[in-house]
């Protein structure tokens, strides 16, 4: 008997409450494809490489972005230009090994390698997650990373 009066008296206009409050409010649903929730600034997504004002490369190709990698995903060849200058003839990431923690973001010391805020790379083809340099330089987003700045200036500073 007192299960059904505990039930009954303090359970259900309790529930009810909860459902009421709830009921009038504006809801949060996103309609996902054509609404996109914005990302946090730190996010840490799909990568893309940066080149200069001319257009060149930044990446030399010095090895300690893959070095730095612990899920050993970034796989790259060097070479060299007509001017001796080195740029990277093959750069590769392993999207399935990738952890997205950033690292190559660090170690760089050109500041060639980014993660942005692209989050929409699902494919059907295990292939299509070896991500490739003409990839990476094509998915450079119009809109600027807010702490790459930061990032250029205290390395500057060092």
């Amino acid at each position: 008997m007192f299960d059904f009066v505990k039930t009954v008296l303090i359970a259900l206009p309790k529930g009810f409450y909860t459902t009421f409050k709830h009921l009038f409010k504006k809801p949060v649903t996103l309609q996902y494809p054509k609404e996109k929730m914005p990302m946090a600034p730190r996010y840490r997504g799909l990568h893309y490489l940066e080149k200069y004002e001319d257009g060149s490369e930044r990446c030399v190709c010095c090895g300690l972005c893959a070095s730095a990698c612990p899920a050993d995903a970034i796989y790259m060849e060097p070479a060299e230009n007509e001017k001796g200058e080195r740029y990277s003839e093959v750069y590769e990431i392993n999207l399935l090994r990738c952890i997205y923690c950033g690292f190559c973001e660090e170690a760089c010391p050109e500041e060639a390698i980014f993660l942005g805020h692209e989050y929409e790379f699902s494919n059907d083809s295990r292939d299509a997650f070896i991500y490739t340099k003409g990839q990476m330089l094509a998915n450079r987003p119009t809109k600027e990373k807010p702490f790459k700045k930061i990032i250029r200036k205290v390395r500057r500073i060092f």
